[in-house]
């Protein structure tokens, strides 16, 4: 028997991705509002009692409006907004995480996607902090670059829009410089920091593709670069979307492309540097690992199948 997903918030970039991936698959029966019902508050909320898994790609607001909606006990929720992120009855949608979190995944029938510069951060810091190789009250920094897509419909019109008033050709900008950005809390949360890092986001013009990076003074920290790349690759040894690069591939990295895995699920992390000082680099698809990618891998660990199902 097939499972049946409905996607609320299709429309979006993030729900067109993630159709994209579930369309051609037989294993699951994607269910949609009919064009003519979009704006029937009682259809819409038949589709989400009656699905075995719904992915919410909507605003905040209307993610907590939807989940109040179901009153069933079956239906699973991914939901891929912030609304939910640090919420202690919602399981943490980043499966690699830990050793346990596919399990509360999977146990789990509320499930938050995480952002896409928290997958990178959280992915590079907490095995670091699990060693004790970083202390949790240590002061740390995240800069990173995202393709305009992250910043949703707006952003990308006022990048692609040519002629349009709001249009802009700048070819690289930083933002949220009030430093409140809606990820800091998730990065604080889930790798055992006592306070968030200093988060310095910006956005390039190109369509997606992101690079997280995290600078270490190893000198300071009193560890080698060997120890935080060890402390890495055991964290994810036999992962299949989460890559550590060898230390000899990262020496001989020149230069790293934000589109370099643009299209998968896959993260990759880099450790470049010497046992002065690292620099620490996460490389994904925004819209990959760090949202649709993330929501269908999620999914198919709620429904118990394939993990790697669609990606």
């Amino acid at each position: 028997m097939t499972a049946k997903v409905f996607i609320d918030g299709e429309a979006g970039t993030t729900g067109l991705q993630i159709r994209e991936r579930l369309e051609k698959r037989r294993d699951i029966e994607l269910v949609s509002i009919a064009h003519e019902k979009r704006k029937d508050a009682d259809e819409r909320q038949k589709l989400l009692n009656s699905a075995d898994a719904v992915i919410l790609c909507l605003p905040d607001d209307a993610a907590k409006e939807a989940v109040a909606l179901i009153e069933n006990g079956k239906t699973k929720v991914i939901d891929a907004s912030t609304a939910h992120r640090v919420a202690p009855d919602w399981a943490y949608g980043f499966a690699e995480m830990s050793n346990d979190q596919r399990d509360k995944i999977a146990a789990s029938r509320r499930i938050s996607n995480p952002g896409c510069y928290p997958t990178g951060f959280i992915a590079l810091v907490r095995p670091l902090v699990e060693a004790g190789i970083v202390p949790r009250d240590w002061p740390l920094s995240v800069n990173a670059v995202s393709g305009y897509s992250g910043g949703g419909k707006s952003m990308i019109a006022e990048f692609e829009n040519t002629g349009a008033p709001e249009h802009t050709s700048v070819p690289f900008r930083i933002y949220a410089m009030a430093q409140k950005h809606k990820h800091a809390p998730e990065m604080r949360e889930y790798t055992g920091l006592a306070h968030g890092p200093v988060f310095a986001p910006s956005v390039g013009r190109y369509l997606k593709g992101m690079l997280v990076e995290v600078p270490l003074p190893l000198w300071a920290l009193k560890a080698k670069l060997a120890d935080v790349h060890g402390a890495l690759a055991r964290a994810y040894e036999g992962e299949r979307f989460v890559k550590v690069a060898s230390l000899e591939e990262a020496s001989a990295t020149k230069t790293l492309d934000p589109e370099g895995l643009n299209g998968t699920n896959e993260l990759k992390l880099y450790v470049f540097g010497h046992d002065e000082e690292a620099r620490l680099v996460a490389l994904l698809d925004n819209l990959g690992k760090g949202a649709s990618g993330a929501a269908v891998q999620n999914m198919n660990i709620a429904l118990g199948l394939d993990e790697g199902a669609g990606l």
